[in-house]
């Protein structure tokens, strides 16, 4: 008997807060100049490091592009709080994130990025412009496929010295015609003509800039999966959120700037509990009482101790086609070498043992010429057990031990290694956003949105 550990992956985002604080000491104290302030935030230079920088949030809070500014006591100290806790959760999900540490109540540490001149907004669910552009669209319309928008950011309406009809319009990138064509995002885009047609050079900053929209457009979908379930399980509902992009300084492509109440449009018990709260002219203390609680939530953000147990009678039962399909999640799985049949006490024992330590556990046993080793293993565990039955192909009534089982043992026959392994990761994504993310992002690559939008 043989038990091979394959790692797993990072369980708490406790450790990644320990990580973070042992891995770059406090910075809060050494600001260098300022680099630049927004409407919401400032951002200093780290004196002693210029691939660093400290992001700083504000109290203010605007809408309209500024038209309205109110300043909500401790609004920075929750933002910031809700920036990091998002930007933990991601970095953590493998995602590339501008983020090192958070250094104070107010601050955080990140990389000093080149920014890209794009929000990148996607969208589960028609709320807010989105209903503008398509009015035929009910509020609350459910995309099951996640669409993705690009908008040009602007200020006073004005690019490079061109006149613009509005801030932050829509952009419609057409390779063919190597054009960027600019649109009114609070007008019907059925029948509307762009307002202003640039040439990739009016717009872009670098030669063939185009080949990173793709890029930011998967990494952006990524992040909002993740955060969908991440809002799913503490019983909201992520319904839009905007990224924005830069390159730090060795030219790696990351989501930078902040995420936090700001960024997106979160419904629990049907209403918001974001920044629409302030947009639709809700009280500055409700205002201030959302932004608490979705700190509080999104400090719950982790990622679950979870583990795939494949369960192998002998080293003869080879295990490449599952790891071949877990791929980057490969890590998540633990190879266990035991024969049930010749050691039913040692292989009863090490598997209350595993699932003592990790309750949240699959396992798939794929074991040849002991077919009724999965029913067993069921029969005796309370984690769901998938079984393969390894010698199908050469022995096709094989099937049959597996499937004719008797009471009590809820066993599942699955024949492919590959759907073995994506049966697991979808029970276990139940309670997990990266591998929700995993799973979710091959089904959205197969869905078509059948409404007209």
């Amino acid at each position: 008997m043989r038990i091979i550990v394959q790692g797993r992956l990072k369980h708490s985002l406790e450790e990644a807060v320990h990580a973070e604080t042992e891995r770059h000491p406090s910075t809060r104290d050494a600001l260098g100049a300022l680099v630049t302030e927004g409407k919401t935030k400032k951002i200093y230079q780290v004196t002693g490091d210029s691939d660093l920088v400290t992001v700083i949030s504000k109290d203010d809070i605007t809408a309209g592009d500024g038209a309205k500014h109110d300043i909500i006591s401790d609004k920075g100290k929750l933002a910031n709080r809700t920036t990091c806790n998002v930007f933990r959760l991601l970095k953590a999900c493998g995602l590339p994130v501008a983020f090192e540490k958070q250094d104070s109540t107010n601050s955080f540490i990140a990389p000093k990025c080149l920014m890209l001149p794009y929000e990148v907004v996607v969208r589960r669910e028609a709320h807010g412009s989105y209903l503008k552009r398509n009015p035929h669209l009910s509020k609350g319309q459910l995309f099951p496929q996640l669409i993705v928008e690009f908008f040009l950011k602007t200020k006073d309406k004005n690019w490079k010295g061109k006149s613009l009809i509005c801030d932050d319009p829509l952009l419609i990138y057409q390779k063919e015609a190597s054009q960027i064509q600019l649109f009114n995002p609070a007008k019907p885009i059925h029948g509307q003509e762009p307002f202003l047609v640039l040439s990739e050079s009016e717009v872009f900053g670098y030669d063939e800039e185009w080949k990173i929209f793709p890029e930011m457009r998967r990494t952006a979908r990524r992040a909002f999966l993740v955060l969908e379930k991440a809002w799913q399980l503490e019983g909201g509902t992520l319904v839009d959120l905007k990224v924005e992009f830069g390159f730090d300084s060795k030219g790696h492509l990351l989501l930078a700037d902040v995420i936090d109440n700001d960024s997106w449009r979160v419904v629990e018990s049907g209403s918001y509990i974001d920044k629409q709260v302030y947009r639709d002219g809700g009280s500055l203390d409700d205002v201030a009482a959302k932004y608490r609680l979705v700190t509080e939530m999104t400090n719950r953000f982790q990622l679950p101790r979870q583990r795939i147990v494949l369960w192998r009678g002998s080293e003869k039962d080879k295990t490449d086609a599952f790891s071949e399909t877990l791929g980057d999640l490969k890590s998540l799985m633990t190879v266990v070498t035991c024969s049930l049949h010749k050691e039913p006490m040692t292989a009863a024992t090490i598997l209350q043992r595993m699932v003592q330590e990790v309750p949240d556990s699959v396992v798939i046993a794929y074991i040849g010429r002991s077919n009724g080793a999965g029913p067993s293993l069921s029969a005796m565990s309370t984690v769901p057990v998938i079984t393969v039955p390894a010698s199908v192909k050469e022995f096709p009534d094989d099937v049959w031990s597996s499937l004719r089982v008797p009471s009590n043992v809820p066993v599942m026959t699955v024949l492919e290694p590959s759907n073995a392994v994506l049966a697991a990761l979808q029970i276990l994504s139940a309670r997990n956003p990266r591998l929700y993310a995993h799973v979710r992002e091959e089904i959205e690559n197969r869905t078509v949105n059948t409404i007209q939008i």
